[in-house]
């Protein structure tokens, strides 16, 4: 069975735009910088050929992995636990850290959006597993590498 990526219907678009721009445009882009790299005479010693050739592959493998995550989507349905006060994806969640005494803000995502940098943590993740389906005044306990961590769940808010 293959595996299914959880998306928002906002990152469905995006890949789906995504599709579109490297079917069309960078694809047309690839193909002429690859003739013109055949134009430079012999194959066997044209480093702009062996060039063109290495980012014409990256582009159909990028396209072949899009292709993928469009027909495994599943679109995350925000309506099913709007009122339910329980954390699942598209919800934002503030902790507080009760070993160092700090709050932090995150919002649970599928694996697809997941951006730890900007806050957007996995539901697949140590930390988005051990969140998902807990309510506002849990407290949680994560395994991490340097060991357990707790956290308090301050608030879960629906991302609008």
């Amino acid at each position: 069975m293959a595996k299914e990526y959880k998306i928002s219907s906002a990152r469905l678009k995006q890949l789906e735009d995504e599709l579109h721009y490297l079917k069309t445009t960078r694809e047309k882009e690839v193909a002429e910088h690859l003739k013109e790299a055949r134009s430079f005479g012999d194959l066997s010693e044209n480093s702009e050929y062996d060039e063109a050739k290495n980012e014409q592959a990256k582009l159909y493998g990028r396209i072949a992995e899009v292709e993928n995550i469009l027909a495994h989507a599943v679109i995350i349905d925000d309506a099913s636990e709007e009122n339910s006060g329980r954390i699942g994806l598209g919800c934002v969640v503030t902790v507080l850290d009760l070993d160092v005494d700090e709050t932090e803000t995150y919002t649970i995502v599928g694996s697809q959006e997941a951006n730890p940098m900007e806050g957007c943590i996995s539901d697949d993740s140590p930390f988005g597993r051990a969140m998902v389906g807990k309510t506002e005044g849990d407290t949680v306990e994560v395994e991490a590498p340097v060991g357990m961590l707790k956290f308090k769940i301050v608030s879960v808010e629906k991302k609008a």
